[in-house]
C-alpha cells in the first residue's frame, strides 16, 4: 500500500496539483529535513548535478527517464526551480516529496529565485493565485526557501553552487559561516552566492554584474579560491546557454543549464552532469520533452469564478 508521499509523489508526476493542506504538510516536513544540512552540505558520489529547471515540469521528469529515478541513484539539485515555467508549484512540490522521501538521496540548493521578491515578479505567485485562489500556497512554498543549504561539497573537491564565488567569502568556512535563514539579500555573500557570474574574457578581479544585482569574477578569483580551498572544480547554474553546458578557466568551472527550450521559446539544450565514483565529470545532453507544455493551464482547486481571481 503506498504511503502518503508516495501518493504524492504519483499526483505530481501526473501533472496534478496536491491540496493546499497537504502542500502546507509537505512543506513543514522539507524544512525539518533542510534545517540539518549545512551551508556547504557534503554529498558523496556518485551524484548527478542538475542546474536550472523554471517550472519545467515535463522536462525535468525526462532528466528522471534519461538519468534514474530519485533513490536509485544520488541527485544535486542547484536552484532555480521556480518561475517562468507553467509549472513551477508540481516542480518544487515534486522534488520537495522527493526530498522527503529520499532525504540522503537528492540535495536541493537555494536559487537566487528562490525569493518572495522574485517569485513576485516572475511566475510562482500568479500561479499559486490562479491555480488555488490565494496565497497561502506562495507563503508555505516561499517560507520553506529560506531553509534551503545554499551550496555543496561533492567529496571534499567540487564545489557547488547556483551563481559563483562571492568576494567577502573566500573560504568555505566564510560561506560556513553565514546565516542563511532568510530572504535573499540584495547584497553581500548569500546574495553573491546566488547572483554572481563567471567573466567569459580577461577580467581581474570583481566587477558589477550587468544583471544589476550581484557580481562577474574573472579567472583569477576561480585559481585563487580553488588553491585557498583544496578544491578541483566548481559546478554551477545560473545561466542559460544555448548548448545547455559551457566549461571555463581550463574546464574547471563548468555551467550547467537544465531547463531546455527556456520559457518555451529560447530552442536551447539541456544539461545534466555525471559525476562518477572516481569524481570524473560526463556531460549528459539532452532536448526539450515533447509533452513541455503539457497541461499549461491548470484548473484551480477552489470554484471561484475566474472574474473573481
Amino acid at each position: 500500500m503506498l504511503s502518503d508521499i508516495d501518493k504524492s509523489v504519483e499526483r505530481l508526476r501526473n501533472g496534478e496539483l496536491l491540496k493546499e493542506k497537504d502542500v502546507k504538510q509537505l512543506c513543514c516536513k522539507v524544512r525539518e529535513i533542510f534545517i540539518e544540512e549545512g551551508n556547504v552540505q557534503r554529498i558523496d558520489s556518485p551524484v548527478t548535478v542538475v542546474g536550472d529547471i523554471h517550472g519545467q515540469l515535463y522536462d525535468l521528469l525526462e532528466i528522471f527517464k534519461m538519468c534514474g529515478d530519485v533513490g536509485d541513484i544520488n541527485y544535486l539539485f542547484l536552484g532555480d526551480y521556480v518561475n517562468r515555467g507553467f509549472h513551477s508549484i508540481e516542480t518544487i512540490c515534486l522534488l520537495y516529496a522527493l526530498k522527503v522521501r529520499h532525504p540522503d538521496k537528492i540535495t536541493l540548493l537555494r536559487g537566487n529565485h528562490e525569493s518572495r521578491v522574485i517569485t513576485q515578479t516572475f511566475g510562482l505567485y500568479d500561479e499559486c493565485l490562479r491555480k488555488y485562489g490565494s496565497l497561502n500556497v506562495w507563503r508555505y512554498i516561499t517560507e520553506s526557501f529560506d531553509y534551503m543549504p545554499l551550496t555543496g561539497l561533492i567529496e571534499e573537491k567540487i564545489w557547488c553552487v547556483h551563481g559563483g564565488i562571492a568576494q567577502d567569502a573566500k573560504l568555505l568556512d566564510d560561506v560556513r559561516a553565514l546565516n542563511r535563514l532568510q530572504e535573499v539579500p540584495n547584497q553581500g555573500e548569500m546574495c553573491e552566492l546566488l547572483w554572481n557570474d563567471p567573466d567569459e574574457v580577461d577580467l581581474k578581479g570583481f566587477t558589477d554584474n550587468k544583471r544589476g544585482v550581484g557580481k562577474v569574477f574573472g579567472q583569477d578569483i576561480f585559481e585563487q579560491f580553488v588553491h585557498n580551498n583544496n578544491i578541483t572544480h566548481i559546478l554551477r547554474a545560473h545561466q542559460v546557454i544555448m548548448e545547455g553546458y559551457r566549461a571555463l578557466y581550463k574546464d574547471g568551472l563548468r555551467t550547467i543549464f537544465s531547463a531546455p527550450n527556456y520559457c518555451y521559446r529560447c530552442g536551447n539544450s539541456g544539461s545534466v552532469c555525471e559525476i562518477s565514483e572516481k569524481l570524473d565529470i560526463r556531460v549528459r545532453i539532452f532536448q526539450a520533452s515533447e509533452n513541455q507544455m503539457k497541461n499549461a493551464q491548470t484548473k484551480i482547486w477552489n470554484q471561484n469564478p475566474e472574474y473573481f481571481l
